[in-house]
Order: structure tokens, then C-alpha cells, then sequence
């Protein structure tokens, strides 16, 4: 097991499965344009070797998929299929919810139970202005599906002061009533956001600021989560469940047991460094030379961990996954 000295190890893995993406939010890409897949982008048989290589190298125990946007991939059928014979302890998926309605069928019959969705505002215009894509109708009919078919879901929300700050207790209440559990997300250091701290500043809501909107509406209290969650979880007593992603306000990077690979076959042991280390090459090797190898380079990805707290990062996000 390979475990730094703060007692971090790695337990969650993330790897996002292309980096197309069907949107071009304002808090993701600088300039409107979507994401494409790259051309030398894994095949969903070398991701699947490199999650199996994981779960032993790292101790890998829980896998979530992202993007770019997952399930605009061909890959996304073949690499379940691969993936749900592992043995985790659970496998999630993260998405925008546009193609959810389409692709529900595949993500039952693949043993999907938990699904976090890209939702920051329930206004069909405002919704057009961040996401620069897609259709409002189309992700809340994909919900209404998901949540009938008794998926767990959680929405995630990144609030931006000028943007979509006065729908923050509208979504809340949204998912309150239907017993999904919201995310707010706070802005991130990351990508252009990272070159430009003004344009950061000028949107960035810091938890503080989200709590006292809610606590103006709502009686909320702590509630525990994980030792190794990203989010402090409040519950609404008689109502339902909240959380803050507080990567500013709050840092986690004390607890961080995260992992990504991206598409293309690097691991980044941690979001505010730039490092990264190419696995790419080990995945057509046999376990035995594979393996030595990729666990020298999981010691320098969870050498890159922060100690304190996050500090950014020029990395697209949506390149390594959310």
C-alpha cells in the first residue's frame, strides 16, 4: 500500500473517459468552444487494464466516470462492461444529464446506481448562457427518468455571482422535493480561471456567503460524512440533504484519496499541481513488468497532493475529469 506521510493514500479514482464535451461552460473553457476527443485517446480495453492495474498497484477501491462529457462517448457501453467485473466497491458517473434520457437503458443494464449531474440553474436562459450548449427541458426530463428508475443522484451547482447566484436556494429547493442531494461547488482555480485571478475573483461565492442565503430560508445542521469527502454535508431537518464543495473556504487537500486519469493516459495525483505521469505505455505490458512501474510513479502522483490546501491549477478541468 502506498501511503504518504499525512496517511493519504489513494481510494478513489476518476478517470474521464474523453475529453469531448456537448458544452463549453464559462467556468471550464475561456473561449465557447467544446471540447473534441483527442486523437491518441485510450481505447476503452486499455482503460479498463489501467483500472484493474490500479485496484492492485493503488488499492483502488471506488471508480468514477467523467469527461469531457461521458456519455457522448462510444466508448462509455464497452468500458461498463469491462469496468463492472472488477470487483469495486462502487462505480459512479459524473455528467451534464443532456443525452441522461438516451442512455438511461445502458446505465441500468451496466449496474449504475449513483450519478452526480451538472446542473447550475433551472433558468432555460441562463442555462443557455453558462453551459453555451444543450437544453434545460432535456437534462430535468433525463432526471425525472433517472430518479423513477430509483437511481441515487446528486446535482452539482457552481455558483457565479452576476450568473446564477440567485438560483442557488430555487435548485435547492428543486432537489429537495425530490429527494436528490445538491452540491454547490465553489469556483475553481483552474484552466483560464488560474491565468486570470480578476475574472476568478470577480465570480467566485465562497461558502459563508451560500450558507447565509440558505440559512435565511432554512434551519440546517451539520451533518458527518466521509473522512475523505470533498463536501461538508448539512441536512435540512424533515427536508433532505445539502453539501459545499469548498475547495477555497474549507480545503480538504488534508483527506484528498483521489486519483484521475485522463483520456489520453496520464495520472495527476493531485488538480493544483501540474505534474503528471504517463501510464499510457505500461498498458500493454503484462502485469509483472507493468505493475513495478506504475507504483513508482503512484508515489510521485501522491507526492504532488497538496498539504493544506488547493492553490490551482492551469489544467482544464473537464481535460481530467470533474
Amino acid at each position: 500500500m502506498i501511503v504518504d506521510r499525512q496517511g493519504r493514500r489513494f481510494r478513489n479514482l476518476r478517470i474521464s473517459l474523453t475529453a469531448a464535451c456537448n458544452y463549453a461552460c464559462t467556468y471550464c473553457v475561456p473561449d465557447g468552444k467544446r471540447l473534441v476527443a483527442a486523437q491518441d485517446e485510450l481505447s476503452a480495453e486499455a482503460m479498463v487494464r489501467g483500472v484493474t492495474y490500479l485496484i492492485e498497484a493503488a488499492g483502488i477501491e471506488r471508480l468514477r466516470i467523467t469527461g469531457g462529457e461521458p456519455l457522448v462517448s462510444p466508448k462509455l457501453e464497452p468500458l461498463l462492461r469491462g469496468v463492472g467485473q472488477l470487483g469495486l466497491a462502487d462505480i459512479s458517473l459524473t455528467s451534464n444529464g443532456q443525452l441522461l434520457s438516451r442512455k438511461l437503458p445502458l446505465l441500468l443494464e451496466a449496474g449504475i446506481r449513483r450519478l452526480n449531474i451538472s446542473l447550475d440553474t433551472l433558468d432555460a436562459e441562463d442555462f443557455r448562457k453558462i453551459a453555451r450548449g444543450g437544453d434545460l427541458a432535456s437534462v430535468l426530463d433525463g432526471l425525472e427518468q433517472a430518479r423513477a428508475a430509483g437511481l441515487k443522484i446528486k446535482i452539482n451547482m457552481v455558483p457565479l455571482r452576476g450568473q446564477n447566484l440567485v438560483q442557488a436556494v430555487p435548485l435547492l429547493e428543486y432537489c429537495l422535493e425530490r429527494g436528490f442531494e445538491l452540491r454547490f461547488i465553489e469556483l475553481m482555480r483552474m484552466g483560464h480561471l488560474a491565468r486570470d485571478p480578476n475574472a476568478f475573483l470577480q465570480q467566485f461565492v465562497g461558502m459563508p456567503e451560500l450558507l447565509a442565503r440558505i440559512g435565511e430560508r432554512y434551519s440546517y445542521v451539520q451533518a458527518e460524512a466521509p473522512l475523505d469527502a470533498t463536501a461538508l454535508r448539512y441536512e435540512i431537518p424533515g427536508k433532505g440533504f445539502f453539501g459545499v464543495i469548498a475547495n477555497e473556504s474549507v480545503p480538504f487537500c488534508r483527506t484528498c484519496s483521489r486519483l484521475r486519469l485522463s483520456s489520453t493516459g496520464w495520472l495527476h495525483g493531485c488538480l493544483s499541481s501540474s505534474n503528471r505521469h504517463y501510464i499510457g505505455d505500461l498498458l500493454d505490458k503484462p502485469r509483472h513488468q507493468a505493475l513495478p512501474a506504475l507504483q513508482r510513479l503512484l508515489v510521485k502522483a501522491l507526492a504532488d497532493k497538496q498539504e493544506v490546501a488547493f492553490s490551482g491549477g492551469v489544467t482544464v478541468m473537464k481535460i481530467i475529469g470533474g
